[in-house]
Order: structure tokens, then C-alpha cells, then sequence
């Protein structure tokens, strides 16, 4: 089978610090693929070695046919990176900050117009991004950043706890723009969050990790069932030997 992507016995130390010790998993193609766990648990550390941001200590990455390690330029060129503190330019409008964005990411044969049109309609911010960014609520622009990691349709989108900070209703906006642009485009996402209800409800599969270990992997629903509890809090909890 080919993955989307590929991870083997990955291992990261900072001096004496060792912030990832021995994480695989695989992602499928068109899957949203979720790496849950605590702050501190090694999930940025993992998804800043996907994005070729920094290099493994030990062990491999393959996304889709690049290794993410020895062909970092190939690898962006498919890949899409939202981190947690992104934010966008204060004195642009939501039209302008888009329009920038695809000419930094569209490839050269590319419709730039095509690209930003289909931003807005992921944002749904309607005349809102006629407006400069600095007058958007934190969800707005989120869902601006959103749309701008998902316009071009990269073959893999990592998402770094995209609804983090959001209030009820635009939490709940910035899933059904995810869950609703993978099932239309086929997209994989890669999703890191520390809100365990919110990625039971997104991602087809997860892991668990924990002090920068692998604790368990699986459908949310199966774990559930493996661990006769009623969501993945509690699966955590179980599992990491708390509860």
C-alpha cells in the first residue's frame, strides 16, 4: 500500500532532551489523520520534521514518493503548513493577504484568480475580505489561515491546532471547513490538537502520544471500544496508566 505518509522510528534530541523517542505511524491518502496528545507531549517536534522545518536525530519520513529529509524541496513543494501562532498581515485585506499568499505558493502554470476565489469561498467571510485583517476576530482569522493552507489542494495539509483559542461557534466553523474541503478535494491532513472531543469528531484515525512516545494508534471509535470509554480523554488517560 502507499502512503501519504510514512513515518519510521522517529527520534529527535535537543542536548540532553530527548523530545521524540521512536514515533511511527502512517497516514493514508485523502485521510485526516490526528496527533493528539498533552503540551510537552512531542507533537510540534513531529509535525515540524514532516514540514522539513527540522531534521530527525534518527529514523524517516516518506511523503508520498519524497524522502522529507534527504528532498526537503520537493517535499514543500506538495505540502501545506499551518502552525498554531501563524497570523496574517494587519494592513492587507482579506483579499490582498490571499492574493499574496497564492503568488508565494501557486506553482508557475498556476490561475492566481482561480486560487484566491477558491479561498473565499472556503472562508465564506463574503465582503468581510474586503475589509484589513486587523479588523477580524481571532476566528475570522483563522478561517482566513485556513483557507489559505487548503487553496492550492496540496497533496498533504498540516494543520497545527487550528481551532485553538476559537470561541464555540468559530471552533466549530474552522472543523466543517476541514472536514468539508478533504471529502470534497480528497486532501490528507495531518491534525495536531491537545482537544481530544475535537479530533474524536474530525480525524478517521489518530495517535496517542506522550512524553515523546507513541502511547496508542487506531480509529476513534475502535479505541473507544478497546478501552470501554465513552471518548478519547478518557481513552488518553487509560492509557498513559492515569485512570
Amino acid at each position: 500500500m502507499s502512503f501519504a505518509v510514512k513515518a519510521t522510528s522517529l527520534t529527535k534530541q535537543f542536548g540532553q532532551i530527548r523530545a521524540l523517542d521512536g514515533v511511527s505511524f502512517n497516514i493514508h491518502p485523502g485521510e485526516i489523520f490526528g496527533l493528539i496528545g498533552p503540551n510537552g507531549a512531542g507533537k510540534t517536534t513531529t509535525i515540524r520534521m514532516v514540514c522539513t522545518l527540522i531534521k530527525p536525530t534518527s529514523g524517516s519520513i516518506t511523503i508520498y514518493d519524497y524522502n522529507a529529509v534527504k528532498q526537503p524541496e520537493k517535499t514543500r513543494s506538495i505540502i501545506s503548513y499551518l502552525p498554531e501562532e501563524s497570523g496574517a498581515y494587519p494592513n492587507l485585506t482579506g483579499w490582498e493577504y490571499l492574493n499574496f499568499m497564492a503568488k508565494l505558493q501557486a506553482k508557475p502554470d498556476t490561475n492566481i484568480k482561480d486560487i484566491v476565489n477558491e479561498a473565499a469561498q472556503i472562508c465564506g467571510l463574503g465582503d468581510r475580505l474586503k475589509d484589513k485583517a486587523k479588523t477580524y476576530s481571532k476566528g475570522m482569522k483563522r478561517r482566513l489561515l485556513v483557507a489559505r493552507a487548503l487553496m492550492t489542494k496540496p497533496k498533504l495539509a498540516v494543520l497545527d491546532e487550528p481551532a485553538s483559542g476559537l470561541d464555540v461557534m468559530h471552533a466549530y466553523l474552522v472543523r466543517e471547513i476541514v472536514k468539508s474541503y478533504v471529502k470534497e478535494h480528497g486532501v490528507t491532513v495531518l491534525l495536531s490538537s491537545h482537544n481530544m472531543l475535537e479530533v474524536e469528531y474530525l480525524c478517521n484515525r489518530v495517535v496517542l502520544i506522550n512524553k515523546g512516545r507513541l502511547v496508542v494508534e487506531g480509529e476513534p471509535k475502535q479505541l473507544k471500544a478497546q478501552y470501554e470509554c465513552e471518548n478519547l480523554e478518557e481513552v488518553f488517560m487509560k492509557a498513559v496508566g492515569i485512570a
